[in-house]
């Protein structure tokens, strides 16, 4: 699987670029020291010019791969969304147990992220830490509608998807297979979240993780809603 890895390249939206960063050097330390600073210092302080210093170039050379930190923030989760997707491809690959298959794809979701060693300039950890903390900030703005209609958030949305198709699979009868989705993708993020800073609201710690509490929540959701079709 590494070596099958390490020959993908993570799709990205075009739209969300000037340049890709993915064809130069430069461009690669942008986005490695971009994950390192916005994690050091938050997205709200992050800015072209703190970066540039970063890495030793002039913010103008930033700008030419993209053009606000907004869009660089768009880059990043984009990015990570794709690279979940791929590690939901490979884990429910050849699978032939449906609930096998669903339980897998969970875990992918919402379990504690460790680094992909074949990708050298993204540390999958950090960027990890910055989708939980900074996500929102990508879609919560006025320009969401537009956003999304360019297809910015694609590879989220596949994410999703992929996760309500499984559902669907084991309980072709339940009704909310895409909110529950939806709900699972967002709501691993939400646990990590209180799991470190917010802990007296969840259970989710040292002792259950965001993962055992999503598939126990998934399995009992679909086996009620089975039973009750009977």
């Amino acid at each position: 699987m590494i070596n099958l890895l390490s020959n993908l390249k993570i799709a990205v939206p075009d739209k969300i670029f000037i340049k890709d960063p993915e064809s130069s050097d430069l461009g690669k330390r942008i986005i490695e020291h971009s994950i390192l600073l916005i994690d050091e210092i938050g997205f709200d302080s992050f800015t072209f010019k703190k970066l540039g210093v970063k890495i030793g170039s002039n913010e103008s050379s930033i700008y030419r791969y993209f053009e606000s930190k907004h869009k660089l923030l768009l880059y990043l989760t984009s990015w990570y969304w794709a690279w979940i997707e791929y590690q939901m491809v490979f884990a429910t690959h050849n699978v032939p147990d449906a609930k096998e298959r669903l339980f897998k794809a969970i875990e992918v979701i919402t379990q504690t992220i460790k680094e992909d060693v074949t990708i050298t300039h993204i540390n999958e950890v950090i960027l990890n830490r910055i989708i939980i903390n900074e996500y929102s900030k990508s879609y919560l703005t006025k320009e969401v509608d537009s956003e999304n209609k360019e297809g910015y958030f694609v590879a989220y949305k596949r994410v999703v998807k992929r996760l309500s198709e499984i559902i669907n699979a084991v309980n072709s009868q339940y009704q909310f297979p895409s909110s529950l989705a939806s709900t699972i993708v967002e709501g691993a993020l939400h646990q990590h979240f209180l799991k470190a800073h917010f802990r007296s609201i969840t259970d989710c710690g040292k002792d259950v993780t965001p993962t055992e509490f999503f598939l126990n929540l998934t399995q009992n959701v679909l086996k009620s809603t089975s039973n009750e079709s009977k």
